[in-house]
């Protein structure tokens, strides 16, 4: 039987490519590999994937370089193959925008259910109405800086972004007028294994909301929806 999931993976290594292609297509999954970041970057503007199992340690552009360009460029789901020693690199990757990670060596059978679970997550999110590229998004009297991660507001007074807040940020950014649930905002800022954003969303939005709201305490900007969760009220305009 065909599947409609089609799984990119992009390893260095011959042995990990052929093993994972081969157990993943014994599960009805549609396989393709390639051997590097620049193969990829090839093989994703010619097809399309429903996700990518990405090996973060590869020569020439790393799997992190690679990662930070995906996620600028496409809604592609993100798994990393890390290296066991390699914290920072995962915690990195996930920052990026990576949707789960796996260590080295691992199980096919433990990637699967990843696989399964990430699909099952990002399948549910309401789609990027408003893609946040390098430079400058403009938001009721605040302009977002992504490249300095911080929040302009309209007296040209920058506030700096935690890493956290700025994720938070941009998810709301790129659903704007669009609820987005607890669960959502986790998932679209860092997956459900970022133990580095695994705080309350609540807290999280109180933060934001003391440095972009004129009264954080009545806010306007970023409501709560009762029973639903949290909306960015304005429009979004790319500067």
């Amino acid at each position: 039987m065909e599947s409609t999931h089609h799984i990119l993976i992009v390893d260095d290594h011959r042995d990990i490519r052929d093993s994972l292609s081969k157990y993943l297509a014994q599960h009805d999954y549609r396989t393709s590999i390639a051997t590097d970041a620049a193969d990829a970057r090839k093989q994703i503007d010619r097809g399309a994937f429903d996700l990518v199992v990405l090996d973060i340690m590869m020569p020439g552009e790393d799997g992190l370089s690679l990662c930070r360009h995906l996620r600028q460029t496409t809604d592609l789901p993100i798994i990393l193959l890390t290296a066991v020693a390699e914290e920072t690199d995962r915690v990195v990757g996930l920052e990026m925008g990576a949707d789960d990670y796996l260590t080295k060596p691992f199980s096919p059978r433990e990637l699967l259910a990843r696989i399964k679970s990430v699909l099952r997550r990002t399948h549910s999110l309401p789609p990027r109405t408003a893609p946040i590229e390098t430079g400058k998004v403009r938001f009721d009297r605040w302009t977002l800086d992504s490249d300095q991660r911080e929040a302009i507001d309209g007296d040209n007074v920058a506030v700096p972004l935690s890493t956290a807040e700025f994720h938070l940020l941009s998810a709301f950014i790129e659903h704007p007028k669009m609820v987005l649930s607890r669960d959502q905002l986790l998932d679209i800022t860092s997956g459900r294994s970022a133990k580095v954003f695994d705080r309350a969303i609540d807290n999280q939005i109180s933060r934001l909301r003391k440095k972009l709201e004129v009264d954080p305490k009545k806010p306007t900007l970023i409501k709560t929806v009762w029973g639903g969760g949290y909306m960015l009220t304005c429009d979004v305009e790319q500067t």
